[in-house]
C-alpha cells in the first residue's frame, strides 16, 4: 500500500500544477485587499488536488482492506459534503447560516459512521453520555474545520499543520502499537504535500475552502477515529493540533467579547501580526511547523505512550501557545 500512497502524493503534485494553470487562464484569482496578508494576485482553488487525490486513495485503501467500510463511508461523505460548500463558495457566495448548517450535517454523518462520540477521559472521568457526547462531537468537528479555514491565511500554514499532525498522529500509533491505523493520515500527508510544493511560500496558488474546511473536518474526524482505539489518543491528537485550536480560539473570545461578527474577514489572528513583525510569511509558518514537531509533539508522545494524564498535558501544551497568542496581540482590534 506504501505504492498507493506515494502516486496520491505524485497525482496531487501534478493535479496542483493543472489547476495552477487553469486558475490562470480563466482569471480565478485572489486579489489583495485591507485584509489580506498577501500582496499579489494568486491563484485559487489548488485544495482541490489533495482532495481528490486523497478521497480516491481512500478508496483504494478500502479495497485493499486497510480501512473499515464505515470509516471509509463517514470520512468520504463529510469530507466530500465539506469540500463541494467550500467549493461553491470559493466561485460565488454562500451565506453563512447556509454553510454552517452544512457543516454540521457533515459533522452529523461522520460522526455517526464512525459509532458516535467515543468515551474520552477527563481527569479520571469518562465523558460518554450518548446525547452530551454526540453534541460535543459534532460541535468539535464543526469548530475544527471553521477554524482551519479561519487559519489558512498566509502561506504554507495550513499545508505544514495538516502535515506536521497527520505525520505525528502516525508516530502515535506507532509507538501505541497500533501500525495499521497508519494508512490514512499518511495518505493525507502526502496528499497535502504534493500540494505544498504549490503552496510553500510564497505560494504559487491557494488551496481556498474547499481545501481548508477539507483539511479541519478530516483531522478532526482522525482524531475521534482514534479514540475508538485508545482514549488517550484523543489527547495526543488535540495537542498536535494545539497551535490552530489556541490561535483560533483565542481570537474568536476576544473578538465575541468586543460583539465583533466573527464570520467578518480580519487579520487579527497571532499568525497574522507575526506576519506584519516579522515582515514575511516563510519564518511564521515554518515557526508553526517547528512548535509541532519540537514541543507538542513531545508532550503528545508523553500522553500516549508514558502515560501522562491527557487533559494535564493538554493544559502543558496549550499554555505557552497561549502566552504566545497573547505576545502577538491575537484578537486585538487593527
Amino acid at each position: 500500500m506504501t505504492w498507493l500512497i506515494l502516486v496520491a502524493g505524485v497525482a496531487a503534485l501534478a493535479m496542483t500544477a493543472g489547476l495552477r494553470r487553469y486558475a490562470l487562464a480563466r482569471s480565478l484569482l485572489d486579489i489583495p485587499n485591507a485584509r489580506s496578508s498577501h500582496t499579489l494576485p494568486t491563484p485559487r482553488g489548488g485544495g482541490l488536488a489533495f482532495v481528490v487525490c486523497f478521497l480516491v486513495g481512500a478508496l483504494g485503501l478500502g479495497w485493499a482492506g486497510a480501512v473499515a467500510p464505515p470509516v471509509l463511508v463517514g470520512l468520504l461523505g463529510a469530507g466530500s459534503l465539506v469540500a463541494v460548500i467550500g467549493f461553491m463558495d470559493d466561485h460565488g457566495h454562500i451565506a453563512a447560516r447556509w454553510r454552517l448548517l452544512g457543516h454540521f450535517l457533515a459533522a452529523a454523518w461522520g460522526l455517526y459512521w464512525l459509532g458516535g462520540m467515543p468515551p474520552v477521559m477527563v481527569l479520571g472521568w469518562s465523558l460518554d453520555g450518548a446525547w452530551l457526547g454526540g453534541l460535543f462531537g459534532v460541535l468539535y468537528l464543526v469548530w475544527l474545520l471553521n477554524l482551519y479555514n479561519f487559519m489558512d491565511g498566509i502561506d504554507g500554514i495550513a499545508s505544514l499543520e495538516a502535515i506536521c499532525v497527520c505525520l505525528g498522529g502516525c508516530l502515535l500509533y506507532w509507538l501505541g502499537g497500533y501500525p495499521q491505523a497508519t494508512w490514512l493520515p499518511l495518505l493525507l500527508a502526502a496528499t497535502v504535500a504534493g500540494f505544498l510544493f504549490w503552496n510553500f511560500p510564497p505560494a504559487r496558488i491557494f488551496m481556498g475552502d474547499a481545501g481548508s474546511g477539507f483539511l479541519g473536518i478530516m483531522l478532526g474526524l482522525m482524531a475521534l477515529q482514534a479514540t475508538w482505539i485508545n482514549p488517550l489518543l484523543f489527547w495526543g491528537w488535540l495537542i498536535l493540533l494545539g497551535v490552530f485550536v489556541v490561535d483560533a480560539t483565542f481570537t474568536l473570545l476576544r473578538r465575541l467579547l468586543r460583539g465583533e461578527r466573527i464570520y467578518e474577514a480580519h487579520r487579527s489572528h497571532a499568525y497574522q501580526y507575526a506576519v506584519r513583525q516579522h515582515g514575511s510569511h516563510r519564518p511564521v509558518s515554518l515557526a508553526v511547523a517547528a512548535i509541532n514537531l519540537g514541543w507538542l509533539l513531545p508532550v503528545a508522545l508523553a500522553v500516549v505512550a508514558f502515560g501522562l494524564d491527557g487533559a494535564t498535558g493538554t493544559l502543558v501544551a496549550y499554555f505557552p501557545l497561549t502566552m504566545l497568542a497573547i505576545k502577538y496581540h491575537a484578537g486585538k482590534r487593527e
